[in-house]
């Protein structure tokens, strides 16, 4: 049994004036929540009710700042276990209301003191839902959020810092958020209410990961699997990544655009296809393995952020519900004949899930690994493994 732990837990006590400033002119007023100082990036929102601390530090939200439509965030506290990368990447949150005193058996710090330790600005105290509804209709812009404890801001400054941001279109994030050198998984599996996270103990296939920005849950899945998994840095060569003789090889998630990552990406993977190796993509790697088939990518006008999305499976017409997080998809329309569409979005009909047609390689959009979200697509992980069985057969006789 997991023990209580003693929380670590400050209300946020004295009033710092915030300020959210975007691109248009438009000003939101709030209080100051986490890191004091100033942040730019793409405003975006998500949906999910739970799991901000996983949403937080998913390094796929690497030049975002994320508006939470769920007004109560924070009540259960943060902990040691719930991170998804070993640093946090986004650039800022906004809240509704206040951080209260977090209640969880789980918690060890109040999520306003994580905030600041992971240096991420925050506004609480806005109109979440005008925020929302704003980029709903007019599409996720750029933004500043800034505090400061005596509440002096150049609001003329902000609104040209916003102004210059360059945007996510075009810009190649995964090299900043990828591992430096190649690393073996310490071999976790999920987590769970009796036992925590339990180590693999068994490691039967090898995978090699492609880190665009992969999510620990992710890794934590193929443990599960009892495989034993070497992520590499997003720019290891298709002929390095041979040599490691993996049974599968995995396209991570991962934050920015697309066909940027692709300048060095696509290459690699065009290459790894031709081995016959089964390759399994999501998120970024499924945009990314979409470009290596010469289909196309585009920006999306809000994205698709949160753990309520609903997906259509083309197979068996069953529908899914998934954990999302992207702002580029793929263009339906130039998918090439050799590639299927295996699933689709059931709120704006866009590409959810492909294959290859004569080879073992699939991807899907969203979020199978969840983290947080619901454990609909898990069945994901499993057709990925059984191809890797059937790979490592061969390489046997």
């Amino acid at each position: 049994m997991i023990k209580k732990r003693k929380t670590n837990s400050t209300k946020n006590s004295k009033f710092t004036p915030g300020v959210l400033v975007l691109e248009n002119r438009q000003i939101f007023k709030g209080i100051g929540i986490g890191y004091e100082g100033t942040a730019t990036g793409e405003i975006c929102f998500n949906t999910s009710i739970t799991g901000y601390q996983e949403i937080i530090s998913d390094p796929s939200y690497s030049g975002q700042i994320i508006n939470f439509t769920f007004p109560h965030i924070g009540n259960v506290g943060t902990n040691k276990e719930d991170h998804e990368s070993d640093k946090v990447w986004t650039k800022g949150v906004i809240f509704n209301s206040e951080i209260t005193n977090p209640s969880n058996y789980r918690s060890l710090k109040n999520l306003d003191l994580w905030l600041k330790k992971n240096k991420i600005v925050g506004l609480t105290g806005l109109d979440t839902r005008s925020l929302t509804n704003f980029i709903r209709d007019k599409g996720a812009p750029k933004g500043t959020i800034s505090n400061n404890k005596k509440g002096n801001f150049n609001l003329k400054k902000l609104i040209n810092i916003s102004t210059k941001w360059p945007g996510l279109n075009g810009l190649d994030l995964a090299k900043n958020v990828t591992t430096q050198k190649k690393y073996i998984w310490s071999g976790f599996k999920t987590w769970n209410k009796k036992k925590g996270f339990e180590k693999n103990k068994n490691k039967n296939f090898k995978i090699v990961a492609i880190d665009y920005g992969i999510k620990k849950n992710i890794l934590r899945y193929f443990s599960n699997f009892k495989c034993d998994v070497l992520v590499v840095p997003c720019q290891t060569s298709a002929e390095q990544i041979l040599k490691l003789k993996p049974d599968g090889i995995f396209l991570s998630n991962g934050p920015g655009d697309p066909a940027a990552t692709g300048k060095y990406a696509i290459k690699i993977i065009q290459n790894l296809i031709k081995s016959n190796i089964p390759i399994f993509g999501i998120c970024l790697g499924h945009q990314l393995l979409a470009l290596a088939l010469k289909a196309k990518t585009k920006k999306m006008k809000i994205g698709h952020r949160g753990a309520n999305h609903p997906v259509k499976n083309l197979a068996n017409d069953r529908v899914e519900i998934t954990s999302q997080n992207h702002g580029f998809e793929v263009v339906k329309e130039s998918l090439p004949k050799n590639v299927e569409m295996t699933h689709k979005s059931l709120f704006d009909n866009s590409v959810e899930g492909i294959k290859l047609k004569n080879k073992p390689v699939f991807s899907v959009q969203y979020h199978p690994e969840s983290n947080p979200g619901p454990q609909d697509s898990h069945y994901l992980f499993n057709q990925f493994i059984n191809l890797v069985k059937k790979n490592a057969k061969k390489k046997r006789y």
